[in-house]
Protein backbone atom coordinates (compact mmCIF):
# COMPACT_ATOMS: atom_id res chain seq x y z
CA UNK A 1 0.00 0.00 0.00
CA UNK A 2 1.33 3.47 -0.93
CA UNK A 3 2.55 6.09 2.25
CA UNK A 4 -0.15 8.54 0.71
CA UNK A 5 -3.02 5.58 1.63
CA UNK A 6 -1.29 4.43 4.88
CA UNK A 7 -0.93 8.20 6.01
CA UNK A 8 -3.50 10.56 4.63
CA UNK A 9 -6.03 11.76 6.92
CA UNK A 10 -9.75 10.00 6.76
CA UNK A 11 -12.64 11.56 6.34
CA UNK A 12 -16.25 10.68 8.13
CA UNK A 13 -18.62 9.57 6.56
CA UNK A 14 -22.33 10.62 5.61
CA UNK A 15 -24.67 10.22 3.42
CA UNK A 16 -23.29 12.32 1.18
CA UNK A 17 -20.27 10.39 0.48
CA UNK A 18 -22.82 7.06 0.13
CA UNK A 19 -24.68 9.09 -2.89
CA UNK A 20 -21.42 9.79 -4.62
CA UNK A 21 -20.48 5.96 -4.56
CA UNK A 22 -23.86 4.63 -5.98
CA UNK A 23 -23.89 7.41 -8.74
CA UNK A 24 -20.43 6.70 -9.60
CA UNK A 25 -21.36 2.43 -9.85
CA UNK A 26 -25.03 3.06 -11.14
CA UNK A 27 -23.38 5.17 -14.67
CA UNK A 28 -20.47 3.15 -14.47
CA UNK A 29 -18.57 6.78 -15.65
CA UNK A 30 -17.09 9.33 -13.54
CA UNK A 31 -17.81 11.77 -16.02
CA UNK A 32 -21.30 11.19 -16.16
CA UNK A 33 -21.52 10.63 -12.68
CA UNK A 34 -20.55 13.89 -12.21
CA UNK A 35 -23.34 15.48 -14.50
CA UNK A 36 -25.83 13.48 -12.10
CA UNK A 37 -24.22 14.95 -8.89
CA UNK A 38 -23.55 18.59 -10.50
CA UNK A 39 -20.23 18.53 -9.72
CA UNK A 40 -17.25 18.68 -11.74
CA UNK A 41 -15.07 15.35 -12.83
CA UNK A 42 -12.51 16.40 -10.91
CA UNK A 43 -13.71 17.43 -7.63
CA UNK A 44 -15.77 14.07 -7.88
CA UNK A 45 -12.18 12.21 -8.42
CA UNK A 46 -10.91 14.07 -5.59
CA UNK A 47 -13.59 13.09 -3.78
CA UNK A 48 -13.62 9.66 -4.08
CA UNK A 49 -9.81 9.54 -3.33
CA UNK A 50 -11.15 10.86 -0.09
CA UNK A 51 -13.30 8.31 0.66
CA UNK A 52 -11.35 5.87 -0.25
CA UNK A 53 -8.39 6.72 2.38
CA UNK A 54 -10.92 6.81 4.92
CA UNK A 55 -12.17 3.18 4.36
CA UNK A 56 -8.17 1.80 3.57
CA UNK A 57 -9.07 0.26 -0.14
CA UNK A 58 -9.75 0.74 -3.70
CA UNK A 59 -13.55 1.12 -4.35
CA UNK A 60 -13.23 1.41 -7.95
CA UNK A 61 -11.15 0.39 -10.75
CA UNK A 62 -10.78 2.82 -13.51
CA UNK A 63 -10.69 1.41 -17.16
CA UNK A 64 -10.77 3.06 -20.19
CA UNK A 65 -14.04 1.50 -20.47
CA UNK A 66 -15.36 3.25 -17.47
CA UNK A 67 -15.06 2.98 -13.78
CA UNK A 68 -16.20 -0.86 -12.15
CA UNK A 69 -16.95 -1.39 -8.42
CA UNK A 70 -14.23 -3.49 -6.99
CA UNK A 71 -14.88 -6.56 -4.60
CA UNK A 72 -14.41 -4.17 -1.64
CA UNK A 73 -16.41 -1.75 -3.71
CA UNK A 74 -19.38 -4.12 -4.20
CA UNK A 75 -19.15 -5.45 -0.29
CA UNK A 76 -19.56 -0.96 0.29
CA UNK A 77 -22.01 -0.66 -2.18
CA UNK A 78 -24.45 -3.01 -1.05
CA UNK A 79 -24.95 -1.63 2.64
CA UNK A 80 -24.60 1.93 0.98
CA UNK A 81 -28.05 1.31 -0.40
CA UNK A 82 -30.48 0.18 1.73
CA UNK A 83 -28.98 3.09 4.04
CA UNK A 84 -29.91 6.11 1.59
CA UNK A 85 -33.53 4.96 0.53
CA UNK A 86 -33.59 4.55 4.38
CA UNK A 87 -32.59 8.30 4.70
CA UNK A 88 -34.96 9.11 1.94
CA UNK A 89 -38.12 7.86 3.28
CA UNK A 90 -37.29 8.65 6.64
CA UNK A 91 -37.19 12.27 5.41
CA UNK A 92 -39.78 12.10 3.64
CA UNK A 93 -42.11 10.45 6.19
CA UNK A 94 -40.58 13.05 8.59
CA UNK A 95 -41.82 16.07 6.10
CA UNK A 96 -45.10 14.75 5.73
CA UNK A 97 -45.60 14.95 9.24
CA UNK A 98 -44.25 18.26 9.77
CA UNK A 99 -46.37 19.67 7.29
CA UNK A 100 -50.03 18.20 8.88
CA UNK A 101 -52.35 19.23 6.84
CA UNK A 102 -50.65 20.44 4.09
CA UNK A 103 -51.39 18.68 0.46
CA UNK A 104 -50.81 15.26 -0.36
CA UNK A 105 -48.04 14.75 -2.60
CA UNK A 106 -47.19 12.46 -5.56
CA UNK A 107 -44.25 12.85 -7.84
CA UNK A 108 -44.28 11.31 -11.20
CA UNK A 109 -41.56 10.30 -13.44
CA UNK A 110 -41.70 9.26 -17.55
CA UNK A 111 -39.80 8.86 -20.33
CA UNK A 112 -40.95 11.16 -23.05
CA UNK A 113 -44.25 10.34 -24.40
CA UNK A 114 -47.72 11.79 -26.03
CA UNK A 115 -49.51 10.32 -23.54
CA UNK A 116 -47.91 11.89 -20.44
CA UNK A 117 -49.91 15.31 -20.70
CA UNK A 118 -53.35 13.08 -20.85
CA UNK A 119 -52.16 11.23 -18.08
CA UNK A 120 -51.52 14.24 -16.05
CA UNK A 121 -54.80 15.64 -16.77
CA UNK A 122 -56.91 12.71 -15.71
CA UNK A 123 -54.91 12.45 -12.28
CA UNK A 124 -55.41 16.29 -11.63
CA UNK A 125 -59.06 15.74 -12.02
CA UNK A 126 -59.25 12.50 -10.29
CA UNK A 127 -56.88 14.43 -7.30
CA UNK A 128 -57.77 17.43 -7.45
CA UNK A 129 -56.23 18.38 -3.45
CA UNK A 130 -52.78 16.74 -4.31
CA UNK A 131 -49.55 18.31 -5.05
CA UNK A 132 -48.96 16.13 -8.24
CA UNK A 133 -45.07 16.78 -9.97
CA UNK A 134 -43.79 15.47 -13.27
CA UNK A 135 -39.93 14.56 -14.16
CA UNK A 136 -39.31 14.13 -17.78
CA UNK A 137 -36.26 11.99 -18.68
CA UNK A 138 -35.30 10.41 -21.55
CA UNK A 139 -33.11 7.83 -19.59
CA UNK A 140 -35.33 4.61 -18.20
CA UNK A 141 -32.30 4.12 -15.94
CA UNK A 142 -32.24 7.30 -14.45
CA UNK A 143 -35.98 7.17 -13.58
CA UNK A 144 -35.58 4.02 -11.83
CA UNK A 145 -32.69 4.87 -10.22
CA UNK A 146 -34.86 8.58 -8.71
CA UNK A 147 -37.64 5.37 -7.86
CA UNK A 148 -35.21 3.79 -6.28
CA UNK A 149 -33.80 6.83 -4.02
CA UNK A 150 -37.26 7.82 -2.89
CA UNK A 151 -37.10 10.87 -5.51
CA UNK A 152 -39.90 9.20 -7.40
CA UNK A 153 -43.09 7.54 -6.77
CA UNK A 154 -43.78 6.33 -9.84
CA UNK A 155 -42.26 6.38 -13.46
CA UNK A 156 -43.43 5.47 -16.70
CA UNK A 157 -40.35 4.12 -18.89
CA UNK A 158 -39.91 1.61 -21.97
CA UNK A 159 -37.44 -0.35 -22.79
CA UNK A 160 -35.73 -1.79 -26.18
CA UNK A 161 -36.28 -5.21 -26.70
CA UNK A 162 -33.01 -7.61 -26.10
CA UNK A 163 -31.94 -4.61 -23.24
CA UNK A 164 -33.20 -5.12 -20.35
CA UNK A 165 -33.31 -1.93 -17.98
CA UNK A 166 -32.05 -2.62 -14.36
CA UNK A 167 -34.84 -2.27 -12.53
CA UNK A 168 -34.03 -1.67 -8.65
CA UNK A 169 -34.34 -4.74 -6.49
CA UNK A 170 -36.25 -3.05 -3.97
CA UNK A 171 -38.75 -1.30 -6.84
CA UNK A 172 -42.33 -3.53 -8.66
CA UNK A 173 -43.34 -3.01 -12.56
CA UNK A 174 -46.45 -3.56 -14.15
CA UNK A 175 -46.45 -3.83 -18.08
CA UNK A 176 -48.58 -1.57 -19.77
CA UNK A 177 -48.07 -2.71 -23.37
CA UNK A 178 -46.00 -6.00 -23.80
CA UNK A 179 -44.51 -4.62 -27.08
CA UNK A 180 -45.17 -1.36 -28.91
CA UNK A 181 -43.38 -0.99 -32.29
CA UNK A 182 -41.13 1.98 -33.30
CA UNK A 183 -42.92 3.68 -36.52
CA UNK A 184 -40.12 5.56 -38.60
CA UNK A 185 -40.18 9.45 -39.69
CA UNK A 186 -38.79 10.11 -43.07
CA UNK A 187 -39.42 13.15 -45.69
CA UNK A 188 -42.54 13.84 -47.63
CA UNK A 189 -40.06 13.65 -50.78
CA UNK A 190 -38.45 10.57 -49.90
CA UNK A 191 -39.45 7.88 -52.31
CA UNK A 192 -40.77 5.66 -49.36
CA UNK A 193 -43.02 8.11 -48.65
CA UNK A 194 -45.44 6.78 -50.82
CA UNK A 195 -45.80 3.23 -49.44
CA UNK A 196 -48.47 2.10 -46.25
CA UNK A 197 -45.61 0.06 -44.78
CA UNK A 198 -41.73 0.43 -45.82
CA UNK A 199 -39.06 -2.35 -44.60
CA UNK A 200 -35.93 -1.91 -43.86
CA UNK A 201 -34.23 -2.50 -46.72
CA UNK A 202 -36.03 0.25 -48.21
CA UNK A 203 -33.88 2.54 -46.08
CA UNK A 204 -30.88 1.06 -46.29
CA UNK A 205 -28.95 3.82 -47.71
CA UNK A 206 -30.02 6.62 -45.52
CA UNK A 207 -28.62 7.88 -42.31
CA UNK A 208 -30.21 7.04 -39.41
CA UNK A 209 -30.51 9.36 -36.05
CA UNK A 210 -30.41 8.49 -32.84
CA UNK A 211 -30.54 10.44 -29.69
CA UNK A 212 -27.58 9.50 -27.52
CA UNK A 213 -28.57 9.97 -24.15
CA UNK A 214 -31.58 7.49 -25.05
CA UNK A 215 -30.79 3.86 -23.31
CA UNK A 216 -29.30 1.52 -25.63
CA UNK A 217 -31.26 2.62 -28.17
CA UNK A 218 -28.36 2.95 -30.36
CA UNK A 219 -27.54 -0.44 -29.71
CA UNK A 220 -31.07 -1.63 -30.54
CA UNK A 221 -31.10 -0.07 -33.25
CA UNK A 222 -27.44 -1.82 -34.41
CA UNK A 223 -29.02 -4.71 -33.71
CA UNK A 224 -31.67 -4.84 -35.85
CA UNK A 225 -29.77 -3.84 -38.51
CA UNK A 226 -27.04 -6.46 -38.24
CA UNK A 227 -29.53 -9.55 -38.05
CA UNK A 228 -31.62 -7.80 -41.41
CA UNK A 229 -27.82 -7.70 -42.60
CA UNK A 230 -27.91 -3.77 -43.61
CA UNK A 231 -25.18 -1.39 -42.52
CA UNK A 232 -26.43 2.23 -42.89
CA UNK A 233 -25.17 5.24 -41.56
CA UNK A 234 -26.17 6.65 -37.84
CA UNK A 235 -25.46 9.30 -36.07
CA UNK A 236 -26.29 10.90 -33.23
CA UNK A 237 -28.13 13.84 -32.42
CA UNK A 238 -29.54 15.22 -28.97
CA UNK A 239 -31.82 18.33 -30.42
CA UNK A 240 -35.48 16.92 -31.19
CA UNK A 241 -35.94 20.37 -33.16
CA UNK A 242 -32.70 20.07 -35.10
CA UNK A 243 -33.51 16.51 -35.61
CA UNK A 244 -37.35 17.21 -36.56
CA UNK A 245 -35.09 19.74 -39.67
CA UNK A 246 -33.26 16.48 -41.00
CA UNK A 247 -35.96 14.47 -41.51
CA UNK A 248 -37.91 17.30 -43.26
CA UNK A 249 -34.79 18.26 -45.76
CA UNK A 250 -34.57 14.19 -46.32
CA UNK A 251 -31.26 14.44 -44.96
CA UNK A 252 -32.01 11.96 -42.34
CA UNK A 253 -34.72 9.02 -41.02
CA UNK A 254 -35.16 8.32 -37.47
CA UNK A 255 -37.41 5.90 -35.75
CA UNK A 256 -40.24 7.85 -33.57
CA UNK A 257 -43.22 6.32 -31.49
CA UNK A 258 -46.35 5.13 -33.14
CA UNK A 259 -48.37 8.14 -31.28
CA UNK A 260 -46.18 10.48 -33.05
CA UNK A 261 -47.38 13.19 -34.92
CA UNK A 262 -45.67 13.93 -38.46
CA UNK A 263 -43.69 17.32 -38.23
CA UNK A 264 -44.58 19.70 -41.22
CA UNK A 265 -42.31 18.05 -44.47
CA UNK A 266 -42.97 14.65 -43.22
CA UNK A 267 -44.69 11.50 -42.58
CA UNK A 268 -44.86 8.15 -40.46
CA UNK A 269 -44.62 4.92 -41.47
CA UNK A 270 -44.48 1.28 -39.62
CA UNK A 271 -41.55 -0.41 -40.43
CA UNK A 272 -42.98 -4.23 -42.05
CA UNK A 273 -41.97 -6.84 -39.14
CA UNK A 274 -41.61 -4.46 -36.52
CA UNK A 275 -38.29 -4.62 -35.82
CA UNK A 276 -37.42 -1.78 -33.82
CA UNK A 277 -40.01 -2.66 -30.57
CA UNK A 278 -40.14 -1.56 -26.60
CA UNK A 279 -41.96 -2.72 -23.91
CA UNK A 280 -43.79 -0.14 -21.90
CA UNK A 281 -43.84 -0.67 -18.40
CA UNK A 282 -44.84 1.20 -14.87
CA UNK A 283 -42.67 1.01 -11.94
CA UNK A 284 -42.77 2.32 -8.15
CA UNK A 285 -41.91 1.60 -4.83
CA UNK A 286 -43.97 -0.59 -2.63
CA UNK A 287 -44.15 1.64 -0.01
CA UNK A 288 -44.56 4.77 -1.84
CA UNK A 289 -48.09 3.67 -2.93
CA UNK A 290 -51.37 1.65 -2.24
CA UNK A 291 -52.89 -1.11 -4.29
CA UNK A 292 -55.89 1.20 -4.99
CA UNK A 293 -53.42 4.36 -5.58
CA UNK A 294 -51.44 1.80 -8.14
CA UNK A 295 -54.18 0.60 -9.92
CA UNK A 296 -55.64 4.53 -10.74
CA UNK A 297 -52.66 5.08 -11.91
CA UNK A 298 -52.25 3.02 -14.12
CA UNK A 299 -55.94 2.48 -15.23
CA UNK A 300 -55.37 6.69 -16.51
CA UNK A 301 -52.16 5.76 -17.82
CA UNK A 302 -54.19 3.13 -19.91
CA UNK A 303 -56.78 5.54 -20.49
CA UNK A 304 -54.81 8.31 -22.04
CA UNK A 305 -52.56 5.65 -24.07
CA UNK A 306 -55.76 4.36 -25.46
CA UNK A 307 -57.30 7.83 -26.38
CA UNK A 308 -54.31 8.50 -28.94
CA UNK A 309 -54.31 5.50 -30.52
CA UNK A 310 -57.69 5.63 -31.13
CA UNK A 311 -57.67 9.16 -33.21
CA UNK A 312 -53.95 7.46 -35.06
CA UNK A 313 -56.15 4.90 -37.65
CA UNK A 314 -52.44 3.52 -38.54
CA UNK A 315 -51.67 2.55 -34.78
CA UNK A 316 -55.22 1.45 -33.87
CA UNK A 317 -55.20 -0.66 -36.93
CA UNK A 318 -51.35 -2.17 -35.56
CA UNK A 319 -52.69 -2.65 -32.19
CA UNK A 320 -55.72 -4.52 -33.19
CA UNK A 321 -54.23 -6.62 -35.19
CA UNK A 322 -51.08 -7.54 -32.67
CA UNK A 323 -53.26 -7.08 -29.13
CA UNK A 324 -56.95 -8.92 -29.18
CA UNK A 325 -57.35 -7.98 -25.84
CA UNK A 326 -57.48 -4.73 -26.56
CA UNK A 327 -60.42 -5.18 -28.18
CA UNK A 328 -62.87 -4.59 -25.46
CA UNK A 329 -60.85 -1.31 -24.21
CA UNK A 330 -60.48 0.12 -27.44
CA UNK A 331 -64.38 -0.43 -28.20
CA UNK A 332 -65.93 0.69 -31.67
CA UNK A 333 -63.74 2.43 -33.94
CA UNK A 334 -64.33 5.97 -34.43
CA UNK A 335 -64.90 7.18 -38.07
Amino acid sequence: MSSWRRYAPSVELDVRHLRVLCAIADNGSMRKAALQLGMTQPSLTTQLHRIERSIGGELFTRERTGSRPTALGHSVLSRARPIITEMAALVTAARHEAGGAEKRRLRIGSVGSRAVAAWLRRVHERLPDTDTTIHIDISANALLRMVAANQLDIAFVHESEGFPLRVPADAEHRVLLAREPQFVALSVGHPAAALSVVRLADLADDTWMVDPTADHEYAAMRRVFTEAGLNPRVVQVRDNATAAELVASGEAVRPCQPTSVAAAGTVVRPVHGDPLAVRLLLAWRPRALSAAALDALYTDLRSAYLDLARVNPTYLAWLLRNNRTLHHLLGPLRR
